[in-house]
Order: structure tokens, then C-alpha cells, then sequence
């Protein structure tokens, strides 16, 4: 794999090294059958979490929880019932690899204006109509183009490109969790930074032993209803919770992202219940990002979101204690500028991922001296 530079990334406008092709959907709901070899394909390891049932292996990573008989695979698409023993399909295999502004995941509170090593494999545990990454997260590891990336060359390709942290991200690091939890060791060990880029849909035990590893995490928390996290993602409310509360316990740097969809996501009353659950969890000091959706995969009927509704969902989460909240998806100027909450004074100012100003010192606001939460340095 050729090695290309931070410098050459920006200079050329490169938005990979490996090429992303879809070849087929099916629907998630059902498991599917993989044909293998006689012994599980180089990209496959034995899974971490599993037991063995009188129906069939049980994947013990995420909440779905899949039972799989002999020679089915998961609805992740990325595990397999071979021989009585669960494998990721994965490992060592992703389908993206790219050199990212930390800003870009977001996270906006941790090591600003530094470069992640971003990897994905293909494969999701959720099912999400507006997925923007859908040519991958609904995908499984034989229908995309990969590139054979153990996690000693996943640290190699991050120091020679000069990062600061590797990245989890783009499909659903919880479905490539062997894969993300060897490098982040290995990470770890070399002095490097590992950040969770996730949907939160994962079971507690597997995510207290990889947050040993895990420095920042951006959780998507998507909506604040049951009854849309099942029609809209597939997927339930209180595991995504359960995870948030999990991550501030073990001491993980986390922001938190939620997409506003017309007609799905944009009632004012369910995100201020959001919001308020948010405070009176001890949320308030990490950062909310509210995204604009833009039509995409299985929504391209609904329009993009109106601006004001991102400026009225800000709104409320101010008013219910939130300390530091973003707007992304936007070009509108100011709406990714870190301010004191004390004093209203702009400590970090930002265009786009870039940062234009950082009035922060020791980590303190320049002009009251009110702690700024994050990791800065």
C-alpha cells in the first residue's frame, strides 16, 4: 500500500486511498449465508464475545445479538457460524482508509487542528434510512474493494502520516470490533490517540474493555424515541443510553451528534427532552452537535433541514444547560466556534475544520478563566 502524506492528502484533494463499489443489497432483516473455504478466509479472526446455544452461536457484541446456525452470518454482515465457532469477517480489511481533520468526526473538545488515520470496514448493526455511508455500512466485506491493512500497518501508515490518533469510523466501528480493538492496543503502546466514531450500539462488557484503549468517542444518539429508533434505524433507544453513561464512567472523552431529520427528527419537543436527559445525566459539559440532514440513500424524498430548525434545536439546548453546542452540515459562519460558557468570550474560532484562532489558555478561557472541558493538548 503506498504510503501518501498529510500534506500531499490536502495538496491533492484525495478523499481515499482505496475506491468504495456496492455490488448488491439484501434486505438485514434475515441472516445470510456466506460461502467460505474450508478454513475461514485470511481476514477472519475468532470473535471476542460469543456462546454457544442449543439454536446456534450467539454473537455477545452488540444488542441485536444475532443466533446464527452453522454457515449463517450476522445482520451486521460480518460475522460467521463456522464450524461451531463465530469469526469476523474483517479483520485487517478495510474498505476506507483516509486522513481526516479531527473536527471532520466531529470532535471539536479534543487535540484541535490535528489529523486522524481513519479506517472502516464494511458492515453496520443498524440499518438507517438516511445512512451517508450506506455503500459500505450495508454491505458485507466480499462486496467491497479492500485493502489488506493488519493493525501494525494501520500504526505505520498513522505515524508516516503523521497523525495524532486513529479513527473508527464511517460504516459502524461495533461491527469491526476485533480489528479496532487489536490497533487501539497496539496504538496505545506506540503513544498514539484512538477515537470511536459509533452509533453506541454495543453491549456494555465488550465496550468497557475497549474503552481501556478508546480516548475520544463521537456517539450518534439519533433521535430520543423508541418507536423511531426502530423504524428509522432498526435498532432501540436505551443500549445507545446505556453506552453514553458507560463512556463517561470509564473516562472517555465524548461528544455527542444528533442528525435533525424533517419529519422524523426535528420535533422541538422531543429534543429538548433529549436535551434535559443530557443535563441531568452529567452530559452537560461535552459537546452536542446538531447536523443538518441533506437527502440521502432511502430519504431522498424529504427535503434538507431548514436552518432555522438547527438554530431553534441550539436554542433549547442551551436553555436546558447544554455548555457547548454545535451546528455542522452548514456553511453558515460561527456555528462551529467554541465560546466560553461564563463570559460568551470566543476561545476557539473555526472555518469549516479549520481553525482560524485559539484564545485558550491552559486550557482556560483568555479572559475569565473558566475551565474550557476537553482535551486540548
Amino acid at each position: 500500500m503506498k504510503t501518501i502524506s498529510k500534506r500531499e492528502f490536502i495538496k491533492l484533494g484525495l478523499t481515499g486511498i482505496s475506491g468504495v463499489c456496492m455490488l448488491k443489497h439484501e434486505n438485514r432483516i434475515a441472516a445470510m449465508n456466506v460461502k467460505l473455504d474450508e478454513k475461514p478466509w485470511k481476514w477472519a479472526k475468532e470473535s471476542m464475545y460469543y456462546s454457544t446455544t442449543p439454536r446456534g452461536i450467539k454473537c455477545l457484541i452488540c444488542p441485536n445479538e444475532c443466533t446464527l446456525k452453522e454457515g449463517e452470518t450476522s445482520i451486521c454482515r460480518n460475522r460467521h457460524n463456522y464450524n461451531g465457532k463465530l469469526y469476523s469477517l474483517v479483520y485487517g480489511n478495510p474498505c476506507a482508509v483516509h486522513v481526516d481533520p479531527i473536527e471532520k468526526k466531529p470532535l471539536m473538545h479534543f487535540l484541535p487542528g490535528s489529523y486522524a488515520y481513519s479506517i472502516a470496514t464494511a458492515g453496520c448493526n443498524l440499518a438507517c434510512l438516511n445512512c451517508q455511508n450506506w455503500d459500505i455500512s450495508q454491505s458485507g466485506p466480499k462486496e467491497t474493494q479492500n485493502v489488506d491493512l493488519m493493525p501494525e500497518k494501520v500504526v505505520q501508515e498513522c505515524i508516516s502520516n503523521q497523525c495524532e490518533a486513529i479513527a473508527y469510523t464511517y460504516s459502524e466501528p461495533v461491527s469491526f470490533y476485533e480489528y479496532m480493538f487489536d490497533t487501539a492496543k497496539l496504538a496505545r503502546s506506540n503513544k498514539i490517540k484512538n477515537v470511536l466514531v459509533s452509533n453506541g450500539y454495543i453491549n456494555e462488557k465488550p465496550l468497557r474493555e475497549l474503552s481501556k484503549y478508546i480516548d475520544a468517542a463521537n456517539i450518534n444518539l439519533k433521535s430520543f424515541s423508541d418507536d423511531i429508533y426502530l423504524r428509522l434505524n432498526a435498532g432501540k433507544l436505551q443500549p445507545v443510553l446505556n453506552t453514553l453513561k458507560t463512556l463517561k464512567e470509564e473516562g472517555v472523552w465524548l461528544e455527542i451528534t444528533n442528525l435533525i431529520i424533517p419529519s422524523w427528527t426535528d420535533d422541538l419537543g422531543m429534543i429538548k427532552e433529549m436535551c434535559e436527559w443530557l443535563v441531568n445525566n452529567g452530559f452537560s459539559g461535552y459537546p452536542l452537535h446538531f447536523l443538518r440532514f441533506h437527502p440521502m440513500y432511502k430519504l431522498t424524498q424529504l427535503p434538507s433541514t431548514p436552518v432555522n430548525t438547527l438554530h431553534k434545536a441550539k436554542d433549547i439546548a442551551v436553555a436546558a444547560g447544554c455548555k457547548y453546542v454545535y451546528i455542522g452540515n452548514i456553511t453558515e459562519g460561527g456555528v462551529l466556534n467554541t465560546y466560553c460558557p461564563k463570559c460568551k468570550n470566543l476561545v476557539v474560532e473555526r472555518i469549516g475544520y479549520k481553525i482560524v484562532s485559539n484564545n485558550l489558555h491552559l486550557n482556560k478561557c483568555n479572559k475569565c478563566g473558566t475551565k474550557i472541558e476537553g482535551i486540548w493538548n
